[in-house]
């Protein structure tokens, strides 16, 4: 079979699942196709079609949405067929270590709870509840600038520090106040997104707004910035008048004016070319996430995995790597590390846990990626980690 005709048969299945997301009425409708409980899922696909059911329309539309016709949403997962895993066999795997070091700490997996924001919209306890999830799985959590929780409630809720993500803004005063409020409260790391500016063309999150008959002003003013932020904890206090977030005017100057201005680490989340990834490196930053920003941002149409390759490139092995959109198997994990990635991000996956079951939906999302990641990890005869390389994954174009 040629890659082309691989990568026909490839997207037919997936339009067939498709089939029964977000705008098929009656998969959502049916009741026989929700799952009662966390412990009933069978994978993170499940908890999908409970948050469908949960959710209004226009917060269920928030995390399902792309951009323009959802093209890099659909190629962030397609382009995990792109490559195939080599098995080994007759190699003691009787114990696993998913493990692993980041930025001077250590976390039971490399899967990292990537920065979301507005998680109130999907329940009560928002990011609290991920933060006790967390905990009790020993994972990485990146707190979003527009986080519903406080970073100083969040923090108490995981017990550790959690790294803060941070959208630049107009108004250098802003960005500054929010980046020394975080370390003050113990973050180590700082998280400067770029992958997106001046806004995005999200259709689909229009599409289920349009289905929403609630009086959404009641909870969103949106006249303003400082009226739609109000519910938004890192904002307190903060003047924004006039302010604007994710400008289309910032440089790798800006990158030098967060150095000089905190002693926190800076991880750079939105790379995904070589020639970036290498001035990362020359501009100081401590760590890269290779993002599209799950396909919500920019309509490019190429995936995370396929721009991965070239990105650790770039890195040199000098800092590590990151990556995030699209991933949703351990399977997916498992090529992600192959490729040389210190750690993968998710978001949608428990986000729909927590929309589902809250802290029980995070945990058993977590749950079911780590026991997919060791169950490949097996097959794959690695052991741990650290033994997992690019030799374990094939390319079908080649």
């Amino acid at each position: 079979m040629s890659f082309r005709s691989f990568r026909a048969d490839s997207r037919r299945a997936f339009l067939r699942f498709l089939a029964g997301s977000p705008f098929a009425a009656a998969a959502a409708s049916n009741a026989d196709d929700v799952i009662p409980s966390p412990k009933d899922a069978m994978n993170v696909f499940d908890f999908e079609a409970v948050a469908r059911q949960k959710l209004p329309p226009a917060h269920f539309g928030y995390i399902a949405t792309g951009v323009d016709d959802d093209a890099t949403l659909r190629a962030n997962r397609e382009g995990f067929a792109r490559y195939g895993i080599r098995s080994r066999r007759l190699i003691d795997v009787s114990r696993i270590d998913t493990s692993i070091r980041l930025l001077g700490a250590a976390w039971s997996t490399p899967i990292v709870l990537a920065p979301a924001g507005s998680q109130r919209a999907f329940h009560p306890e928002a990011e609290i509840a991920v933060a006790r999830a967390a905990r009790a799985k020993s994972d990485l959590q990146i707190l979003s600038t527009n986080t519903s929780s406080s970073i100083e409630d969040v923090i108490a809720a995981r017990g550790a520090p959690v790294w803060f993500q941070l959208y630049a803004s107009t108004e250098w005063n802003v960005s500054r106040a929010m980046v020394k409020r975080a370390e003050a409260a113990g973050s180590p790391v700082l998280v400067l997104t770029v992958d997106q500016i001046s806004g995005s063309n999200r259709e689909t999150l229009r599409k289920f707004q349009q289905q929403d008959k609630r009086q959404c002003s009641v909870c969103h003013d949106r006249s303003s910035l400082a009226t739609s932020s109000q519910r938004k904890a890192m904002f307190e206090g903060l003047d924004l008048k006039g302010v604007r977030f994710q400008p289309p005017n910032i440089t790798w100057d800006y990158v030098k004016r967060l150095k000089d201005t905190t002693a926190m680490k800076l991880v750079i989340k939105g790379i995904l070319a070589r020639e970036d990834a290498e001035l990362a490196v020359t501009h100081g930053a401590d760590a890269l996430i290779c993002s599209n920003h799950g396909g919500r941002a920019e309509e490019t149409g190429r995936s995370t995995i396929e721009s991965l390759p070239e990105v650790v490139e770039g890195a040199a092995g000098k800092i590590p790597v990151l990556v995030d959109s699209g991933f949703r198997r351990g399977t997916d994990i498992f090529k992600a590390l192959a490729f040389g990635a210190a750690a993968v991000c998710i978001a949608r996956p428990y986000l729909w846990g927590l929309a589902a079951f809250g802290q029980e939906g995070v945990e058993a999302v977590l749950e079911i990626l780590t026991r997919e990641l060791q169950l490949i990890m097996r097959y794959a005869g690695t052991t741990s980690v650290g033994q997992i390389t690019r030799a374990h994954v094939v390319d079908r174009a080649r």
